[in-house]
């Protein structure tokens, strides 16, 4: 039987406070998201886990197994965690890590943009709810002020020339204490009780969260990429600033002068050539 148990939610915005004693822990029941959650198909199918290793590994096998689209994995806690170019992705208890079961209408190239859609989602969310400098940093990192607080990661699977599934991973430090991060971390980390100085209810969160994402994907898949990516290009911090990129064989440098219509990076080389980026790991440098 899955270990669950109910824990509260705080909005600094609207005001709501609770002791931080009476938050033992950051389990979420289902039925608490489902309660007044205004969507048609995202989050009417939750499993929640009390520890997994990973949230993405365990809705891939239930992807593959013919889960229905909307469909949530949720854990307390990641014991394998991943991040881009496969990372670790360090995951207490006390942080939000949930990943979303998608089956979109849509050709594999585009596929990716779900990334940034999601970033989107995410970063208007927190700036919703939270009085934060929110930040977007290509490709998948969710910033407040220059420091990570949530990150994104996407897996996709294709048949028969088609999308088959598409699984979209989500961490974010909601109450997790930087202490418990690596050293090696800590620097460039941190969570929204650290910038709030308050520990945060993730229910409503979660709900809000998945009303603007449901809106957003929708978007998406009838074909309303260049809205969402206006919007991402207004949350950006990274286009402006000169970046170094790590790829797998090479790393490259540039200002960062926009993304395109596919998601890719744009930079403006030392030498003034412009360079299309498909992925890799954003660094912000001061030249």
């Amino acid at each position: 039987m899955t270990d669950e148990k109910k824990f509260n939610l705080i909005s600094k915005k609207e005001k709501k406070y609770i002791p931080i004693e009476e938050i033992k822990s950051n389990l979420v029941l289902p039925q608490e998201i489902k309660k007044n959650l205004k969507t048609e198909f995202l989050g009417n199918h939750i499993h929640f886990f009390k520890e997994v290793d990973s949230t993405n590994d365990v809705a891939k096998k239930m992807a593959n197994e013919g889960a229905l689209e909307g469909t949530i994995v949720i854990a307390d806690r990641q014991l394998r965690g991943r991040g881009r170019r496969g990372k670790e992705w360090i995951s207490p208890t006390g942080g939000l890590w949930m990943t979303i079961i998608l089956r979109p209408s849509v050709e594999p190239s585009k596929a990716p943009q779900l990334t940034l859609v999601t970033g989107v989602a995410v970063a208007e969310t927190l700036d919703q709810e939270y009085d934060l400098d929110i930040g977007i940093k290509w490709p998948n990192d969710i910033l407040i002020g220059d420091k990570k607080v949530s990150g994104i990661l996407t897996e996709v699977k294709t048949k028969d020339g088609k999308v088959d599934y598409a699984i979209v991973g989500i961490g974010i430090d909601m109450n997790v204490d930087i202490t418990d991060f690596p050293s090696h971390l800590r620097g460039g980390a941190t969570s929204l009780k650290t910038e709030l100085e308050q520990e945060i209810e993730g229910t409503e969160l979660i709900q809000k969260f998945l009303e603007n994402f449901e809106v957003l994907y929708n978007q998406f898949e009838e074909g309303n990429f260049r809205e969402i990516l206006t919007r991402w290009r207004k949350m950006s911090s990274t286009i402006g600033k000169y970046v170094e990129v790590h790829k797998r064989a090479r790393t490259v440098y540039g200002e960062a002068v926009g993304v395109n219509k596919d998601g890719k990076l744009i930079l403006e080389q030392d030498d003034g050539t412009l360079r299309k980026v498909i992925s890799g790991e954003c660094v912000h440098l001061t030249k």
